[in-house]
């Protein structure tokens, strides 16, 4: 017995698949895996089939052709060639999150290509497929041109590829954006961007930090509640960095919130990591992603109290600080910006 894989194309009505498998059957043509890939011109369906070992291309294609398909494409195949695609694409995009750059040999393998090119700027073409050529959007600039010479591809095949471009993409940035961080006194941290999987080690940093220091954050008492976190570690148009221990512990966290052109910063440092420099090393990671961000100008609020926060802010070169009662509010200039050396404003 032999492997081959077949692609034909068949009218997109009842029972014309059946016509199909009903002709290969008659050649005694055992069908192992199937897969229907819906497109404008008609239902493309791909088999991969078990056949007797006399059986030609030739002979296949009759078969096809009298089962009412066309566009016809016959080849050899492995069985790990076409069964399963779906599980497939998985084990392919499983590859990606540790090797996103081997990007281009996944698609490769993911789809029998001949050739997979980068090029630095968005395709002239379209983002789709366009027969035995594919365009795909890099999320980090650029395009990829994906090239096989039959058969054409399909927007199932399309809708795969740029899924795992899209992670590749998205992993990349990840591991960018993941800093290792020495301190003065040579402890060292992990910087990342949170995410919604990180709800648990950054409700275990607040059950660590001291009445005080939650206050001093929030000022008010208490832990925030657990909506309100999940909005922290994904703000609307900002970002939360944080920073994790060796041991995997969340210690510190810094928020930057979207008002309008403005952003406002905070930051939460568990008590036995203060007074390191890691809030400030935070704050100014922050800074940097709102010049980035177009953002005008950040405002911190923090307590009158609060001698250790209002120091690090005069490190960064702050601009006006306005004081209300207990509260004081200092905004810091968007980097590269001058620097105000206004006295601190009292009000109320």
């Amino acid at each position: 017995m032999a492997l081959w894989r077949i692609r034909a194309t068949v009218d997109d009505r009842p029972g014309y698949l059946s016509v199909l498998t009903a002709s290969l059957a008659l050649k005694s043509v055992n069908i192992l895996a199937v897969q229907v890939h819906t497109t404008e011109g008609g239902a493309v369906d791909d088999f991969l089939v078990d056949t007797p070992d006399t059986m030609t291309e030739s002979d296949l294609l009759a078969a096809v052709y009298k089962g009412r398909g066309r566009d016809a494409f016959v080849a050899r195949a492995e069985a790990q060639g076409l069964a399963d695609q779906p599980t497939r694409a998985l084990a392919l995009a499983g590859r990606l999150v540790h090797e996103p750059e081997a990007l281009g040999e996944t698609l490769r393998a993911l789809l029998d290509a001949t050739d997979v090119r980068w090029r630095p700027r968005p395709s002239v073409d379209q983002p789709g497929v366009h027969g035995g050529r594919m365009t795909l959007a890099d999320p980090a600039g650029g395009s990829y041109e994906v090239l096989r010479a039959l058969p054409a591809f399909t927007p199932a095949e399309y809708a795969r590829a740029q899924a795992l471009v899209e992670l590749a993409a998205s992993v990349t940035r990840h591991q960018r954006e993941n800093v290792a961080l020495m301190l003065p006194d040579g402890a060292e941290v992990t910087v990342r961007p949170a995410g919604a999987e990180d709800l648990a080690g950054v409700r275990e940093l607040h059950g660590n930090c001291s009445a005080l220091t939650l206050r001093r954050r929030y000022l008010s008492g208490g832990q925030p509640g657990e909506t309100r976190l999940r909005r922290l570690l994904e703000p609307a148009g900002g970002v939360t960095l944080l920073a994790i221990a060796p041991n995997g512990r969340v210690v510190a966290m810094a928020s930057l919130l979207a008002e309008g052109d403005l952003g406002e910063v905070a930051v939460l440092v568990e008590d036995v990591w203060q007074r390191r420099g890691l809030g400030t090393a935070l704050l100014r990671r922050l800074r940097a992603h709102a010049e980035r961000g177009g953002f005008a100008a950040l405002v911190a609020h923090t307590g009158a109290d609060n001698v250790a926060m209002l120091r690090t802010l005069r490190r960064l070169g702050h601009g006006p600080m306005d004081r209300d009662g207990a509260l004081v509010s200092v905004t810091l200039p968007a980097a590269g910006q001058p620097v105000s050396d206004e006295t601190p404003a009292t009000s109320g």
